[in-house]
C-alpha cells in the first residue's frame, strides 16, 4: 500500500512539475540571449521528469508484471533513474546564478560542453553499472543494498554540490532564510540515500518493519517535494531578478538617450541663438545700408523728374524746359546731377530716368 502511495504521488507531481518546467522554459527561450541560464530551466524539468518515469517503472513493475518491489530489475531501473537525475541536476548546477566562486564540481561540468558531458558521465557510469549488473544478476548473495552502491556516492556528491550552490544563490539574493530549507533537502536526500543501503534484515531487529517503510516512503517524497519548491523559488527569484535588471537597464539607456536630447537640445538653442544673433546683425547691417543708400533729391530735381516722368516720351528735354518754364542748360544742369546721384551713364539715360520717376515719385 505504501509503496503504490509513494510511487504514485511521486509520479502525479514529477510529471505534471516536469510538464509546466518545460512550458516555462519554452516560453523563455526566444526572450534569453544567454542560454546557459535557461537552459538551467531545461534540465531542471528533465532531472523531475526522470523521477516521474521512475515511478511509473516501479507501477508497471509491481502491478502490471507482479515483480516484487525488491526484484532486481527494478532496483536496477531505479539505480539508473537516480544516476540520470543526477545528471541532469549538474548539467543545471552551473545555471544557477552568483556571484561566488564556483566548487569544483560545477567547474568540472563547465569545461564540457552539455552534450560532451551527457557521453562521458553516460559512459562511465555505464561501465560502473554494467560491472555492478554482471556481478550481482545472477548472483543471490549480492542485496540490493550493494546495488544501490553505484549511485551513492554521486548522489552525496550532488546533494552537497547543490547545497552550496543554492545557499550561495539565496545569499546572493538577499535571500538567506531559504538556507534553512536548503540544509532540510540535503539532509533528507543523505537519509534516503542511508535508507538504501542499510540492510531491511538488520533494521527490523531494532525498528518496525512498517515504521521503516514509511519513513522511506515520507523521506523520498519530502526531499523531491522540497526539490521542487527550492528549483521554483529559484527560478521565480531570477526571472523577478531579471525583469528587474531588464527595467534598470532601460531605465538608465532612457537616462542616457535623455542625456544626449537634452545636450542636442542646448547645443541647438545656443546655435540658434547665434543664428539669431547672426540674422539681427545683418538686419541692421541692411538697414544701415538702405539708409545709406538714400538719394536726397533736392525740390527742383524732384519737380524736373516729375515733368520728365510726364513729358518725357513725347518731348525733348527743350520742350520740357520750355514746359518748366527754366532754361535748356539749367534742366540740363538738373539731368546731369540726377543722373550723377543715380549713377546713370550712358545711352538709354533718358529712359532710365523716366523710368525712376515713375517708379520713385
Amino acid at each position: 500500500m505504501l509503496f503504490t502511495i509513494e510511487h504514485t504521488v511521486t509520479a502525479l507531481v514529477c510529471l505534471l512539475s516536469a510538464f509546466v518546467i518545460q512550458r516555462i522554459y519554452k516560453k523563455e527561450l526566444p526572450y534569453e540571449e544567454n542560454n546557459t541560464k535557461v537552459n538551467g530551466i531545461k534540465w531542471f524539468g528533465w532531472a523531475i521528469f526522470i523521477w516521474g518515469i521512475g515511478s511509473v517503472i516501479q507501477l508497471l513493475g509491481v502491478k502490471v508484471f507482479g515483480l516484487s518491489a525488491t526484484h532486481k530489475l527494478l532496483i536496477y531501473s531505479g539505480v539508473t533513474v537516480s544516476l540520470l537525475n543526477s545528471m541532469f541536476i549538474l548539467l543545471s548546477l552551473p545555471s544557477i546564478e552568483h556571484n561566488k566562486f564556483r566548487p569544483m564540481v560545477v567547474r568540472l561540468v563547465q569545461r564540457f560542453t552539455e552534450k560532451e558531458f551527457i557521453a562521458l558521465f553516460s559512459g562511465v557510469m555505464g561501465i560502473i553499472a554494467f560491472v555492478f549488473i554482471a556481478a550481482s544478476y545472477t548472483n543471490v548473495a549480492i542485496s540490493n543494498n550493494f546495488i544501490w552502491l553505484i549511485d551513492i556516492p554521486i548522489s552525496i556528491i550532488v546533494a552537497f554540490s547543490l547545497l552550496n550552490e543554492l545557499n550561495k544563490a539565496f545569499s546572493n539574493r538577499q535571500m538567506k532564510f531559504m538556507y534553512l530549507p536548503s540544509f532540510a533537502l540535503f539532509v533528507l536526500i543523505i537519509v534516503a540515500v542511508s535508507h538504501r543501503i542499510i540492510p531491511q534484515d538488520r533494521v527490523v531487529t531494532y525498528i518496525d518493519q512498517e515504521f521503516w517503510t514509511l519513513t522511506g516512503m515520507i523521506t523520498a517524497l519530502s526531499f523531491k517535494f522540497i526539490y521542487i519548491l527550492l528549483f521554483s523559488i529559484l527560478l521565480y527569484s531570477w526571472k523577478f531578478l531579471t525583469e528587474r535588471e531588464m527595467k534598470q537597464s532601460q531605465l538608465e539607456h532612457l537616462n542616457s538617450e535623455n542625456l544626449k536630447l537634452s545636450t542636442e537640445l542646448d547645443k541647438l538653442l545656443i546655435a540658434n541663438e547665434s543664428h539669431l544673433d547672426t540674422i539681427r546683425s545683418l538686419k541692421i547691417k541692411v538697414e544701415t545700408l538702405t539708409e545709406s543708400s538714400k538719394i536726397e533729391l533736392s525740390q527742383r530735381q524732384k519737380e524736373v523728374l516729375t515733368f520728365l516722368a510726364k513729358f518725357g516720351d513725347t518731348h525733348s528735354y527743350t520742350q520740357i524746359a520750355e514746359e518748366m518754364n527754366i532754361s535748356v542748360d539749367g534742366f540740363q544742369t538738373h539731368i546731369h546731377q540726377i543722373k550723377k546721384l543715380l549713377n546713370i551713364s550712358g545711352s538709354g539715360g533718358k529712359e532710365q530716368l523716366i523710368e525712376f520717376a515713375r517708379k520713385e515719385l
